[in-house]
């Protein structure tokens, strides 16, 4: 495998595709809350929620083991749905990646609700083998997370 690269997915949803965007940025503190199994905890380290710059410290479960992360706003585009992060920490993730970028789009399809969620990793390994989650691992806790919060969505 490459020490750097992009590995993305995108997931069909049926929530309304603004609704979904919504969630993330105004009410990203909910998510502990939606998403139990996989997101653990949230509270702002640098900030607040919703504005670039700042900074999240998330407890979360990720490859089945619970570890911490944290993540920062680097761009909102809200006219195309899409939101930028960088993700660190102060172990495994900043040993092993130079970069980890995460972006979130959220895409209107032709049906009345629904869209589609498309992920993005970029990222720049410091090393061959890394002792944090890999870049397909964060894709599929992303994909998890999107799954609870569209089923969540959809009751509200």
């Amino acid at each position: 495998m490459a020490l750097s690269g992009k590995v993305e997915t995108e997931i069909e949803i049926e929530t309304a595709a603004a609704k979904f965007y919504h969630l993330f940025r105004k009410q990203l503190h909910h998510i502990p809350h939606i998403s139990k199994d996989h997101v653990h905890g949230a509270k702002v380290h640098e900030g607040d929620w919703e504005n670039v710059g700042s900074v999240k410290h998330w407890d979360i479960t990720i490859e089945g083991k619970k570890t911490n992360v944290k993540e920062k706003i680097e761009g909102v585009d809200d006219d195309n749905k899409i939101i930028t992060y960088s993700l660190h920490d102060d172990g495994e993730v900043s040993e092993s990646y130079k970069s980890l970028k995460v972006i979130l789009q959220v895409i209107d399809n032709d049906k009345e609700n629904g869209g589609i969620v498309k992920w993005t990793i970029e990222y720049e390994k410091l090393k061959e083998n890394i002792t944090a989650p890999s870049p397909h691992s964060f894709l599929d806790f992303a994909t998890k997370v999107t799954k609870d919060i569209d089923a969540h969505l959809l009751k509200a």
